[in-house]
């Protein structure tokens, strides 16, 4: 997901985006939805919450 939608998306939630990175901007967004804030975190490459909408991007890190 681009940088834009994800603003977009965290500007629908009321985070504000201002000058946060896409890992700040998506742990923000993980955190107001209730959910840990694991996006590229040391336990990425053995995830299984496969239904994430970060999944395919936080995987891929490294």
């Amino acid at each position: 997901m681009e940088l834009k939608e994800i603003k977009a998306k965290a500007k629908s939630i009321g985070i504000a985006p201002g000058k946060m990175g896409k890992k700040e901007l998506i742990r923000a967004i993980q955190v107001k939805e209730g959910n840990s804030p694991c996006y590229q975190s040391e336990i990425a490459p053995v995830c299984a919450l496969y239904d994430c909408l970060w999944r395919d991007d936080c995987v891929n890190f490294r």
